[in-house]
């Protein structure tokens, strides 16, 4: 088993914009805050995640890396390249990855919204000879639970976009374990998320996406714990508040 240390730059050690070459940052994607600041993102080697409100533009970013590191838009691993319908942005055209002396031995793009689409290109290829089980013939989550644990191996770069959307909160917690397991043997993993569950692996680097660009953040310090936590804590005087709010 291979574990990464700290001093273990990665497969992936920093994605830089190449702002030179963008040719208008007031045009969609690059006019985003966390984009049209950006000039060098630090990654983790084990473990980077970026969270934010919905149209921060970690999806964006997410997509972009993914792009740049040679996946295809939809997810699959890079032999699975295939557009059912062309809606990535331009962003990963301008974005250099700076990559560690290691290379990593496979990978895989995961992204909720087209796993369907990359489950039917495997269906349609007859990769059940090469250990694929058909993904339709599972729920959505045990789909994604399936891939993480089967497909995903030793020394690659994984990268997740809002995985938790077909996961459970025990399926999370599930999921864990086996991100731990990987990382462990030399996985990498860059992922997008609003889960306070997901977003709380230890020693995780968190980059927070807001109006002001996008930052490091404590994991105690993230919106997601703040509201779940004082949610859970106090749910009837939360709901009180936030219904008197409503009818105020």
């Amino acid at each position: 088993m291979m574990v990464v240390g700290i001093s273990d730059p990665g497969f992936v050690r920093e994605v830089v914009l190449e702002r030179d070459e963008v040719v208008d940052f007031a045009k969609y994607p690059f006019n985003i805050p966390a984009v049209a600041g950006l000039e060098r993102l630090r990654l983790d080697p084990r473990i980077t995640i970026l969270v934010g409100e919905n149209g921060s533009g970690k999806s964006t970013l997410i997509e972009a890396i993914a792009l740049a590191a040679g996946f295809g838009p939809e997810g699959g691993t890079r032999s699975l390249h295939g557009t059912t319908q062309a809606s990535e942005s331009e962003l990963h055209r301008y974005l250099r990855l700076v990559r560690g002396a290691r290379r990593e031995k496979g990978g895989f793009f995961l992204r909720a919204e087209s796993l369907f689409n990359v489950a039917t290109r495997v269906d349609a290829l007859g990769l059940g000879a090469y250990g694929w089980e058909s993904l339709h013939e599972k729920s959505h989550g045990e789909s994604f639970l399936w891939l993480i644990e089967n497909r995903f191996r030793p020394n690659g770069l994984y990268i997740l976009d809002e995985p938790e959307a077909a996961l459970s909160p025990q399926r999370q917690l599930s999921a864990l374990v086996v991100m731990r397991r990987l990382i462990e043997a030399g996985c990498q993993f860059v992922m997008a998320t609003h889960s306070a569950i997901l977003m709380a692996y230890p020693g995780a680097l968190i980059y927070r996406l807001d109006g002001a660009g996008m930052a490091p953040v404590a994991y105690e310090e993230t919106e997601h714990f703040t509201v779940t936590r004082g949610f859970l804590l106090n749910r009837e005087s939360f709901l009180k508040e936030l219904m008197r709010d409503e009818d105020g």
